[in-house]
């Protein structure tokens, strides 16, 4: 480099991050479960400004049993959670998938779309709600390849 040149710091340096912090804000896949928590976990993760939002909301799917909701319901509390996000983050990508194993098919779609993370927030609930929900929380945490950034509660 010239002398008296000088090099322009990336959009991570620019906002004191290093290297690994970088990577896991490079494309971040953001599990969502309705429009409320949407609109909460995009606006935990705002401050940590990745470059790229892909919003997932899973339809789980009962096994051997008739669906916990109708398709019409699914759609419209997906589309609500998609808009939550994307008041945060405009340019943010959405998908939805349908599976009876909820955390698999937020692995599964980390994969499709080369996420960098999966960040989440903790929905809360007692031992009772742990148990009924097999604590996907401490599955998510344990079981992915990728960095899972567990977003602060602020309520």
């Amino acid at each position: 480099m010239p002398f008296g040149q000088t090099v322009k710091p990336s959009a991570a340096e620019e906002r004191g991050m290093t290297d690994e912090n970088a990577r896991l804000m490079e494309h971040v896949l953001l599990p969502v479960a309705n429009e409320d928590d949407a609109r909460a976990t995009a606006e935990a993760l705002e401050p940590y400004s990745p470059e790229q939002v892909t919003a997932l909301y899973v339809v789980e799917k009962a096994e051997g049993a008739p669906d916990k909701t109708s398709p019409e319901h699914s759609e419209e509390v997906a589309e609500a959670s998609f808009d939550a996000v994307q008041e945060v983050f405009p340019d943010a990508g959405t998908r939805t998938e349908y599976s009876r194993d909820v955390v698999q098919a937020i692995f599964d779609a980390a994969d499709d779309v080369d996420a960098s993370s999966i960040a989440y927030r903790s929905r809360g609930g007692g031992r009772l709600m742990h148990f009924l929900s097999g604590d996907l929380s401490l599955k998510l945490v344990t079981k992915a390849e990728l960095p899972v950034v567990a977003l602060p509660r602020n309520s």
